[in-house]
């Protein structure tokens, strides 16, 4: 089981990296990213996750552009050498750590190309740990960062090439491991959650001149925030990466910080939010996020019918499809969950970004009451 990993000093239990040091079946190790253009006009993102207590490894590239979602997908048996982040013709290359990772899907039969570079303009910021329990059973317990930074290459759908350039496309990316509810369901008791399952989950990195606000939330279904972090982060330049001698993030965390959003009628997709930040010198900032379109996160496998993160589907397969997004519906389990390419404001500042939602369940504060309905 020793492999090339195992000549670096970076053991953190005493097995071979090769080995999850996490016994549970759903430990995972995993990559996001997400790069759109300043003008508003497409948003892609990529998702790139090993489950070694699964033996799978799977990949996803999606493109949101004139109305049409575009979706690559792949799944392979896992590779016996972590350093092989590839399924088929994708793989992400780690260029240069917490500075640079490219982004490749060689020419295939799905019609779905890229190479895409990202270049990091702050540090990486560490965020809470994410916990969640079913009863006295822990099923979550993972460590993400976020990083910010602009993209350059281009990407290509049924031969149609759109070159991506620094000045014109940022983005986002994150590294989360630990473990959380994937693949196949397990058989056995019913879960406690099931009797009333309920999930609410925002975040949003926006990007302003010279610095990025950073906010997420996971609320019980009465508004208690289980889990809430608000920060500010100095970023550099869109054509400058982090210098090699700033190892850490400049970020001012914020005291406290509020969310409310505005949902679309009937259903659970935003059309406003409004994110209130509190510094810890009693300063208060609103920032108005105003959605320009929405990004269906099946595309990149959540809540997939059949491409989902870490399904067992065969030693090596990939796939295409796509759909009109004014034609998805938006009461179906795996069309609740969201990302919106937002303009933002915050009094004089103007900014572009992200707000990621997902709300299965009761809520009472948006008034939600059932599994799947939506807004009055």
């Amino acid at each position: 089981m020793i492999t090339d990993f195992d000549d670096y000093l970076i053991h953190q239990a005493a097995l071979p990296i090769n080995q999850m040091g996490i016994p549970n079946r759903n430990a995972y190790d995993r990559y996001w990213f997400n790069g759109f253009d300043k003008s508003g006009k497409f948003l892609f993102e990529a998702a790139f996750g090993r489950y070694p207590n699964r033996f799978v490894q799977d990949a996803h590239f999606s493109v949101a552009i004139d109305g049409v979602q575009h979706s690559f997908h792949a799944s392979r048996r896992i590779a016996a050498n972590p350093m092989d982040s590839s399924a088929g013709p994708l793989r992400v290359e780690v260029v240069e750590p917490m500075r640079r990772i490219r982004i490749v899907i060689e020419p295939n039969d799905t019609g779905v190309e890229c190479d895409l570079t990202f270049h990091a303009k702050a540090p990486p910021v560490q965020e809470p740990k994410n916990h969640m329990w079913d009863g006295s059973r822990l099923i979550m317990d993972t460590q993400r960062f976020t990083q910010y930074g602009t993209w350059e290459g281009f990407f290509s759908i049924k031969g149609e090439r759109v070159e991506v350039e620094r000045s014109e496309v940022i983005g986002n990316r994150d590294k989360s491991w630990g473990m959380r509810p994937v693949g196949e369901f397990e058989e056995g008791a019913p879960s406690r959650l099931t009797s009333d399952p309920a999930v609410y989950w925002i975040w949003s990195p926006i990007h302003f001149d010279g610095f990025c606000t950073h906010f997420l939330t996971r609320e019980l279904p009465d508004g208690y925030a289980e889990e809430i972090g608000a920060s500010i982060v100095k970023t550099f330049p869109d054509d400058q990466e982090v210098p090699k001698d700033v190892l850490e993030v400049e970020e001012e965390k914020m005291a406290s910080a509020t969310n409310v959003i505005r949902w679309k009628s009937g259903t659970r997709w935003p059309e406003g939010a409004t994110l209130g930040f509190v510094k810890r010198d009693g300063t208060k900032l609103d920032i108005e996020l105003e959605p320009i379109f929405r990004f269906q996160m099946m595309g990149i496998g959540y809540q997939h019918p059949e491409w989902g993160h870490a399904v067992w589907r065969d030693e090596l397969e990939i796939g295409y499809e796509n759909w009109k997004l004014d034609e998805v519906e938006p009461d179906e389990y795996c069309s609740i969950h969201v990302h919106n390419v937002v303009r933002a404001k915050m009094g004089e500042l103007e900014g572009i970004g992200i707000l990621e939602t997902i709300v299965f369940g009761r809520h009472e504060p948006s008034g939600f009451q059932d599994l799947f309905d939506g807004a009055p």
